[in-house]
């Protein structure tokens, strides 16, 4: 499916400012659609593109379109109503009746109706037509339509509809939408379904729609909202309250700016938008669209001290590691040198690991982690630890990427025991290099890493069995089971050894 920007391009030659406004409109035009509770169609006239990169369209109805005929790029449909074409329209032509409404109001540059109801698939339809301006002049057509079904319009109905028709007399007069306002924001921008106010030029309240005023009462106001200046209300709650004040809430609550704002008062939290609404330049008024957020809010606190709960505990978790490893390492110290002590090394080492895995979970936001950044810094510890008398190099190639806590609990404990058994025990006597590798890859859906880890020194002991082995090798051999994995060691030519062990990974979720 073609991109609007595609059709544009391939279908037009609009320059890439007025391409960049088409899509500020079409960003913005639910907005229209739900007050209007009509269908809203954008055509452009098709000509040839000069650019001869321009993408080539084929197939389907745009093939049939000729050069100066209107050929749709976009259609939205009402949140708030019925819509009046159940079929896309995009790539159509516009249909005889239509043809003449789109020209009329590309060139008079005004809101044009047509004089007759038509039917679409058994359904009463009123069609509009009105331009796209930008810098005074007209660039495309929307055409609206509206579903006139069979029942009398209520006030509210009535009101969005009136102030549906001022925002599209501002995008015929290209004062709509507007360059300065956010493009995005955080969760809980409110919609024309959550709440309308309609102010007038000085900032009071004409219209408030039932959800709208119940978000301002929640917030803590008692009295009546029509009728009164909104910023006066808020001003009252604010005074009721010590939440932060945004310092843009001022141009909202008076409509003076295109604007994203929130606030929060002892008992609830609304988000406010603000859109000026302008005749001929001139502001009258404004439409401020709310919602109230306050579970959404509540909810996304609760996650964030989830979140920090959880960093404290893997942080409280690694300290009581590190001072384990601690009293191992001075009980270490008053032993003689022999098995025990030896015993004791390794288990100051092998807490290190999971101490080391417990840090990383504590600097995150999920119980997820980069596991390139353990595997370097486990391999440097132990190559550090464990040769003393020879120059050892190590080194990790390829990338082991993020992985659950508990799988990385594991791979940091197996990858420990080899690396440590190769500079114990195959560069024992002699200077060599460690070499760590890590192959990610995706097999009948399942995330399987396989790691290879080779040492150019003494290779394998004669006989060497992996289940006759000792508590290392045994360490290992469990931990890659829990990894639901296979294992397997061999001498490499000319020397050395090397260790290859794979791991089916358990599936992150991508929605933490």
């Amino acid at each position: 499916m073609a991109t609007l920007n595609d059709l544009l391009r391939a279908s037009t030659r609009l320059d890439a400012p007025d391409r960049e406004w088409l899509h500020l409109l079409v960003g913005d035009w639910q907005l229209i659609s739900d007050l209007s509770f009509a269908d809203l169609v954008l055509w452009v006239r098709r000509t040839a593109p000069e650019d001869p990169s321009a993408p080539v369209l084929t197939g389907g109805p745009i093939d049939s379109i000729q050069v100066g005929e209107w050929v749709a790029v976009s259609h939205v449909r009402p949140n708030t109503g019925q819509m009046a074409f159940y079929d896309d329209v995009v790539t159509r032509a516009a249909p005889p009746h239509l043809r003449t409404l789109i020209e009329d109001a590309f060139e008079n540059q005004g809101v044009v109706r047509s004089p007759q109801v038509h039917h679409h698939d058994e359904v009463r339809v009123r069609d509009e037509a009105f331009p796209v301006s930008r810098a005074g002049r007209p660039i495309a057509v929307v055409s609206r339509h509206t579903n006139l079904g069979g029942r009398t319009p209520t006030r509210l109905e009535l009101t969005y509809v009136s102030i549906g028709d001022a925002l599209v007399r501002m995008v015929a007069e290209g004062a709509f939408p507007t360059m300065a306002a956010p493009s995005s924001g955080p969760r809980g921008a409110p919609r024309v379904g959550d709440g309308v106010i309609r102010l007038d030029a000085d900032g009071l309240v004409l219209y408030a729609s039932p959800n709208a005023i119940s978000s301002i009462h929640r917030l803590g106001h008692k009295g009546a909202v029509i009728g009164t200046v909104l910023a006066t209300i808020v001003a009252e709650v604010l005074s009721r309250s010590e939440s932060p004040v945004d310092e843009s809430l001022a141009l909202v609550l008076t409509g003076r700016a295109a604007w994203r704002t929130e606030l929060s008062s002892r008992s609830a939290t609304i988000t406010l938008r603000a859109v000026p609404i302008m005749e001929r330049r001139q502001r009258v008024g404004a439409l401020i669209l709310s919602r109230d957020v306050t579970e959404l809010r509540r909810r996304e606190r609760e996650l964030l001290t989830k979140d920090a709960t959880i960093r404290e505990i893997h942080h409280r978790v690694k300290n009581n590691l590190q001072t384990v490893a601690a009293l191992l390492r001075l009980q270490g110290r008053r032993l003689p040198d022999g098995q025990a002590k030896t015993a004791l090394e390794e288990a100051v080492r092998r807490v290190g690991t999971i101490a080391l895995v417990h840090e990383t979970l504590s600097q995150g936001f999920d119980e997820t982690v980069d596991f390139d950044e353990i595997a370097v810094r486990g391999l440097q510890a132990v190559v550090e630890v464990a040769t003393s008398e020879h120059q050892v190099h190590s080194t990790v190639i390829g990338s082991f990427g993020r992985m659950r806590a508990e799988d990385a609990t594991s791979m940091a404990m197996v990858i420990s025991e080899l690396v440590q058994n190769a500079a114990e025990h195959g560069l024992a006597d002699r200077d060599g290099l460690i070499e760590v590798r890590a192959e990610r890859r995706v097999e009948d859906g399942d995330d399987i890493i396989v790691v290879t880890i080779t040492d150019d020194g003494a290779g394998l002991p004669t006989g060497f069995r992996p289940g006759l082995a000792g508590l290392g090798t045994r360490i290992v051999t469990s931990l890659v089971g829990d990894l639901r994995g296979t294992i397997r060691w061999a001498n490499r030519e000319p020397s050395g050894t090397i260790v290859t062990f794979n791991a089916r990974l358990r599936r992150i979720d991508r929605d933490r």
